[in-house]
């Protein structure tokens, strides 16, 4: 059996806001999280911008792939998450904001916390106490230790446990 290899994440938690927030004008947007279809591949192509090849990531049977979208907006992807169920925690396997939510022109910020507070979110209700785990890059990892309280159990794993979990659930899922 071939054992897949683990990326390194390298989103940025820009900011932790209550959905996602526009750069230009202050306003929050509230969002959905929902499955990433076929339908939904030729907006999230690398020639589009997008780093990772999303249409490979829906096509891996082990994993689970979402879109963030503004709510009553569903066309518009806002951002990427794919995930693995394992026996007892989520682990990201990629996480990816829209390439007009990057840099300092962004449209909006918000984007990877709220991904990974869905991450946590999906966590909790499939009963693993809102335990998520993801492999970081060198450069982020205090980063991901201060801005979403996770913890380095060293080799570039995080993981953010339950405390942390629901802080991030709370902030982003008040319903």
């Amino acid at each position: 059996m071939r054992k897949e290899k683990s990326t390194s994440l390298d989103f940025i938690i820009d900011k932790l806001t209550n959905s996602i927030q526009n750069t230009i004008s202050g306003d929050s947007f509230a969002t959905e999280v929902s499955r990433f279809t076929k339908a939904d591949v030729k907006q999230c192509l690398r020639k589009n911008g997008w780093n990772f090849d999303w249409k490979q990531e829906l096509e891996n049977n082990v994993r689970e792939v979402y879109k963030l979208t503004i709510y009553n907006n569903p066309t518009i992807i806002q951002g990427l998450l794919s995930f693995s169920v394992k026996a007892d925690h989520i682990y990201m396997d990629l996480l990816e904001s829209a390439p007009f939510n990057l840099g300092r022109n962004k449209l909006y910020e918000g984007v990877p916390g709220n991904l990974v507070a869905y991450a946590c979110k999906v966590s909790f209700q499939r009963g693993f106490e809102g335990f998520v785990s993801f492999t970081a890059k060198t450069k982020l990892i205090e980063h991901y230790e201060k801005s979403i309280g996770a913890f380095h159990l060293g080799n570039h794993l995080m993981i953010i446990e339950n405390k942390a979990a629901q802080q991030l659930i709370d902030k982003y899922f008040k319903n």
